[in-house]
């Protein structure tokens, strides 16, 4: 499979990955769009989001609780921090591997598109 985010997780491609465990990396964006960009990806291929259900409902309470470690170790917990994902084309999903952006350290406005 030709997919950056699984030669990430499989160390084929050097990334900036500030947490891993049996499951997930959590690496630092390339394009940052804040202060803090991080990604969280599951180690398994995973599309998007639509696929979920490839995960155990352990994995998937996990993979929220490294995001909010994350926001704590990060600083940005206490002030506020988006968690988005992209499903599909028209969404801008950039690769198609189930990523989320764990993104803070600066004001947002609404709507984000």
């Amino acid at each position: 499979m030709d997919c950056i985010f699984c030669k990430i997780a499989n160390k084929e491609i050097v990334a900036n990955i500030v947490f891993e465990d049996e499951d997930f990396v959590v690496f630092k964006d390339i394009n940052p769009v804040a202060e803090v960009h991080l990604l969280i990806i599951p180690k398994m291929h995973i599309g998007s989001l639509m696929e979920i259900d490839m995960l155990d409902a352990s994995k998937i309470k996990n993979m929220f609780g490294i995001i909010n470690k994350m926001a704590d170790d990060f600083g940005i917990s206490s002030k506020g921090f988006r968690v988005v994902t992209n499903i599909g084309e028209s969404a801008c999903q950039s690769v198609k591997h189930l990523h989320f952006h764990i993104i803070g350290g600066r004001k947002f406005g609404w709507p984000p598109g």
